[in-house]
């Protein structure tokens, strides 16, 4: 099973449902050698105010999928820093992108997972493709539809995240796995507890940001009217100093940094991972680290489950399926039976939940025990937990 190379782009701006958006704009960008970075803004909805419902003029009509409202080139100058080095339209309101469109670290290194600029100082064909595809920002209310602000953080990350498709090279699962081992079991955890999981490494961040859609990917749930109250972990992919404003303000996430200075700003995260190394400042979440009996088990599983699915493939008795469906499939059974079990006792009469009850989950009574505790309150639900806790025993 060949391994693609992480080359392809990670975001494709697809029309989803109908969000209600403010005006906002987001970068698609791509890098080259010589410290540039070319980028577009993609007007996130084609309407103004709160809603469609408000939306001024005729019906609307099958929106294309790249309009743009700007199209941008950032560099890195050895004595200025990051900087804007060319933009259409001339007079848009740009500021912070030459940091959101450029990982510190960047100007180090020739090629990171998008390629699109190839001559640096030349940008006829940009000029042509803006021409091409561009859009215009709508206007505030009563006035007329002149040019606004792009309003990059944090409005890229609120408002444009219910539109992304996510893309990923081939093995991107495979690598995730083959990365991480069994420590995927303890990101899986903080994934469903909804914690704010920071990923650093240096450039280039093509293949880190492949790792926070795999991270996300551990939460997911299906069952109906479950956690209407929990936040929803939003995968920000990369993040830099520009963006500690925005991250003050959120409760869960996944991204990535190319900046270790991070490290130091515990007020932001609550799980900080290095390399393979994944660990918390929290004393309540650091028995969450530890990889207990039913964590190996489940790993076991998996790659029983991954082995099965390969040998099908080289047989050709299976065409269909991916590794990815089988990852994302594997944790949301997982995710499913955990709550399903814990709704369903905490209708029972009693709401008593027991060791056989975390069995009957896959989790290890003993070693899930806060690992539960915290699912319990995160998720509100009205089940007590009778289960000893193993310092007391």
């Amino acid at each position: 099973m060949g391994e693609r190379a992480d080359e392809a782009p990670l975001l494709f701006w697809a029309e989803g449902p109908a969000v209600s958006a403010p005006p906002a704009a987001a970068e698609a960008g791509g890098s080259s050698g010589g410290g540039r970075r070319l980028g577009g803004g993609w007007s996130a909805a084609p309407w103004g105010g709160e809603g469609p419902e408000e939306a001024a003029g005729p019906p609307r009509a099958e929106a294309e999928e790249d309009q743009i409202v700007a199209v941008f080139v950032v560099t890195f100058d050895p004595r200025t820093g990051n900087m804007v080095e060319w933009c259409l339209p001339q007079d848009i309101d740009l500021e912070g992108v030459e940091f959101k469109s450029m990982a510190s670290g960047s100007h180090k290194i020739q090629s990171d997972f998008i390629h699109q600029l190839e001559m640096p100082g030349h940008y006829s064909h940009l000029e042509a493709f803006y021409d091409d595809k561009k859009g215009v920002l709508p206007g505030s209310k009563g006035t007329s539809n002149s040019q606004q602000p792009v309003h990059w953080l944090p409005s890229i990350h609120r408002y444009m995240y219910p539109e992304m498709k996510i893309t990923h090279p081939a093995g991107c699962m495979s690598q995730f796995i083959k990365f991480f081992g069994e420590q995927i079991l303890v990101l899986w955890k903080f994934a469903l507890l909804r914690k704010r999981i920071l990923i650093f490494s240096p450039p280039p961040v093509g293949v880190v940001c492949y790792r926070v859609y795999c991270c996300c990917c551990l939460g997911n749930v299906s069952l109906p009217g479950l956690g209407g109250t929990v936040p929803e972990s939003k995968p920000f992919f990369y993040v830099n100093v520009a963006d500690i404003e925005m991250l003050e303000t959120e409760v869960s996430y996944v991204a990535c940094t190319t900046e270790k200075i991070f490290e130091e700003k515990r007020d932001l995260y609550d799980v900080y991972v290095d390399n393979q190394n994944v660990k918390t400042h929290h004393e309540h979440l650091q028995p969450l680290l530890k990889i207990n009996n039913a964590d190996k088990e489940k790993y076991r599983r998996l790659n029983d489950q991954r082995q099965m699915l390969m040998y099908s493939q080289e047989v050709g008795d299976d065409c269909n399926s991916c590794e990815e469906d089988l990852f994302i499939l594997f944790f949301m059974e997982q995710n499913n039976r955990i709550f399903q079990t814990l709704m369903e006792v905490s209708a029972s009469q009693d709401k008593t939940l027991t060791a056989d009850h975390a069995r009957g989950m896959g989790l290890d009574p003993q070693g899930d025990r806060s690992f539960l505790l915290d699912l319990l309150e995160v998720y509100g639900i009205d089940v007590m937990l009778v289960i000893d806790n193993p310092c007391c025993t």
